[in-house]
């Protein structure tokens, strides 16, 4: 085990067995030997091989680091699930926010459509002989013309968004 783990470690630090020999002041030969489990280091040199590899003893001596990675990988798949769901919870509140919006602006549109066809266009009765109030007048009627022509084909793409956005199940 402290050989599997000396090696991991190494590796996981980007050092070769020539390099942690250099800091540890040993030969190449020994950190071979003690990866491949023909020899172990001594207690000083244990807690060397700990400062340079910025690892507790414990770890070196203790579980296998392969199996503690699996562990972290295992830890970081449940965030990622965890994350994963959120952001799907996100994604369907975003869309039933949308879909409401879209009903409700069908809604505004077609109570327009119903004021304006309750209330007949009285524009056509108005007296345009008074300047002032003539501007006022052909705004109106330039909003009202220009909402009855281009309405109809915002509610068109506002039913289209309210299907595409539906809930599917």
């Amino acid at each position: 085990m402290l050989n599997e783990n000396i090696k991991a470690i190494r590796k996981s630090k980007g050092l070769s067995q020539q390099e942690l020999a250099v800091k540890l002041n040993v030969v190449r030969q020994t950190v071979s030997k003690w990866e491949q489990g023909l020899s172990v280091p001594d207690s000083d040199m244990l807690l060397s091989l700990s400062e340079v590899l910025e690892t507790p003893v414990s770890t070196l001596l203790g579980e296998n680091v392969m199996e503690k990675e699996a562990d972290d990988l295992k830890a970081i798949s449940a965030k990622l699930e965890v994350i994963n769901l959120q952001l799907a919870q996100r994604k369907s509140a975003r869309r039933k926010f949308i879909h409401c919006l879209l009903i409700l602006t069908c809604v505004i549109i077609i109570a327009i459509f119903t004021m304006l066809f309750l209330l007949g266009s009285s524009y056509l009765e108005w007296d345009h002989s008074d300047p002032e109030i003539t501007v006022l007048k052909v705004a109106v009627l330039s909003l009202e013309w220009l909402f009855v022509r281009v309405a109809p084909i915002i509610l068109i793409g506002l039913i289209t968004g309210i299907v595409l956005t539906r809930k599917k199940e």
